[in-house]
């Protein structure tokens, strides 16, 4: 049986990436996503309307940290990747030690598909505090992408334990404890992660797969239903491996 895409979750932008298959078995999905900031717009006008002020105020206020923050996100959003960078850069020469600065550089560095200074990145505002949750989770998800379950569960642990609301690692975590071959721990980690999202559709598909390894076909079925109704596409192989064991 060829398995099922895996995918990471992690925050707020979409970022698609390969889709590895561990051992020709059912992989429960990761949503691969890594921690970037969003500021909230309707439309492009509204984008460049809200560039425009922000870049009035970094001109007129330099050493605001917070204007060159907001000034990078919206960049980004607006396609201007290397814009975003440089302010991003610029935050970071204001305050070397600016996690959310290091968090969201290393965030469009994994998009870009520089996984090494993305690693980095996340890595340096851990080495300013151990308790970024969203650090913790984005390099469980490189290592993941990696194929090293082990130090994505490692990275995840750490990011529930500081953030125990933080669904997406809850999420992740189940996904690379399936990678693992960890089922109960993942049935665990995934049923935390919908405590807080009830609605969640990948986590009841992740769940789905964790309960079909430990031979539940029953709440397998139910849970690639929610999954299905929630409009997650569950892998049609799924509910064929099921119906066999009914």
């Amino acid at each position: 049986m060829s398995g099922f895409s895996p995918y990471l979750v992690s925050a707020a932008v979409l970022f698609r990436g390969v889709n590895p298959v561990v051992n020709s078995q059912l992989n429960a999905p990761r949503l691969d996503k890594i921690f970037l900031n969003e500021v909230a717009m309707s439309t492009n006008e509204d984008l460049h309307k809200v560039i425009a002020e922000l870049e009035k105020k970094c001109v007129e206020l330099p050493q605001n940290i917070m204007a060159h923050h907001n000034l990078a996100l919206v960049y980004r959003q607006a396609g201007r990747v290397e814009d975003a960078i440089r302010e991003l850069e610029q935050c970071l020469e204001i305050d070397p030690h600016s996690v959310e600065s290091l968090v969201n550089l290393g965030a469009i560095y994994f998009e870009q598909g520089k996984v090494e200074a993305a690693l980095a990145a996340n890595q340096k505002a851990l080495k300013v505090t151990e308790e970024s949750a969203q650090a913790h989770t984005n390099i469980g998800l490189i290592r993941q992408q990696e194929g090293d379950a082990e130090a994505a569960i490692a990275s995840y642990t750490k990011a529930v334990q500081h953030d125990p609301k933080l669904v997406t690692a809850w999420i992740n975590l189940a996904s690379a404890q399936i990678m693992a071959g960890d089922f109960a721990q993942a049935i665990k980690a995934v049923k935390e992660g919908l405590k807080l999202e009830p609605e969640f559709p990948v986590a009841h598909n992740n769940l789905a797969v964790a309960l079909f390894y430990s031979k539940d076909f029953a709440g397998a079925l139910k849970e690639a239903e929610k999954a299905k109704n929630l409009g997650y596409p569950v892998d049609q192989r799924l509910f064929d491996a099921i119906s066999k064991e009914l």
